[in-house]
């Protein structure tokens, strides 16, 4: 059955608001917007359009230009988007002790990172902040998230920076996990590693954060109660996956931190872009703020 989020702040309910939603073509992602997207979720008065393009490119649009009204974008790229969007209090990807992976052709020390070029899926994604911090001096190369696994399985980078479903697949590949990031940055921090979240244009104002905030809650905990059927839907998304993993995946990516990041999340977002900030990676100063 349909769930509707009360159209409490409406001011013209004969009127129809379209909002413009962009997202990764990921099975978490997918999972996350089931709801929305296949209209179980609806707002009286609300439209909903939804555009999946990959992450870095996310970023740079909304680095550019306040495009969609509300984007999916990398932690790591907020500082640099700030002005025109701030963060919803859900919706966001959190590693609880895992994250992105450097893996690479044979096995590798922390130590032989600092003689090779490591194939990175974009310099605004979190994975690249999160590598940096953890050592400034790597060197990298840019290459399509999808095509790093590739690429050093063909001999071009003797490593590489793996995101999305290639965390649970390296090892099917033949490749050697050489660094988690989530499991370096709870050592380093005790935090968990904030990875990304969706950006609302700050333009369109408390009443209209708040509908569509309630609206993509409503649609993570739809599918949290609708697991079998968002999953099936997720599927479509889940480049190569079979079910078991594309569920585990899933289940990494989207759970109770997904509605909501908690005080502890919070803190590892500003934790994070702080350190960027303080050790020259990020130029901006970051300033976080949330919508609930």
């Amino acid at each position: 059955m349909p769930v509707s989020t009360p159209p409490s702040d409406l001011k013209s309910p004969g009127a129809t608001i379209d909002i413009s939603i962009a997202h990764s073509p990921d099975s978490d992602d997918a999972f996350m917007f089931y709801g929305l997207a296949t209209n179980k979720v609806r707002v009286p008065g609300y439209r909903f359009s939804h555009t999946l393009c990959d992450i870095e490119t996310l970023n740079r649009r909304a680095e550019t230009e306040a495009f969609f009204d509300v984007s999916a974008i990398s932690f790591h790229a907020y500082p640099y988007v700030q002005e025109n969007y701030t963060l919803m209090g859900c919706g966001g990807s959190v590693g609880e002790g895992y994250g992105p992976m450097v893996v690479s052709r044979g096995p590798l020390t922390h130590d032989d990172l600092r003689r090779i070029k490591i194939a990175i899926p974009g310099t605004l994604t979190t994975a690249y902040l999160a590598l940096k911090i953890f050592n400034p001096e790597l060197q990298t190369e840019v290459v399509p998230f999808d095509q790093i696994i590739p690429a050093i399985l063909a001999g071009t980078y003797d490593a590489g920076l793996i995101i999305h479903e290639g965390q649970l697949t390296y090892s099917t590949s033949g490749l050697y996990k050489v660094l988690d990031l989530g499991v370096w940055w709870r050592e380093t921090t005790g935090l968990v590693l904030p990875l990304g979240g969706n950006a609302i244009r700050r333009s369109l104002g408390a009443d209209k954060h708040k509908i569509i905030s309630l609206a993509l809650r409503n649609s993570i905990q739809h599918a949290l109660d609708n697991r079998e059927q968002a999953l099936e839907y997720a599927m479509q998304f889940a480049r190569d996956l079979d079910t078991r993993l594309a569920s585990r995946f899933v289940a990494m990516y989207v759970n109770d931190r997904t509605l909501d990041y908690g005080a502890d999340g919070r803190e590892a977002i500003r934790k994070l872009l702080d350190m960027g900030f303080e050790r020259g990676i990020i130029p901006i100063a970051p300033k976080v703020d949330f919508v609930d």
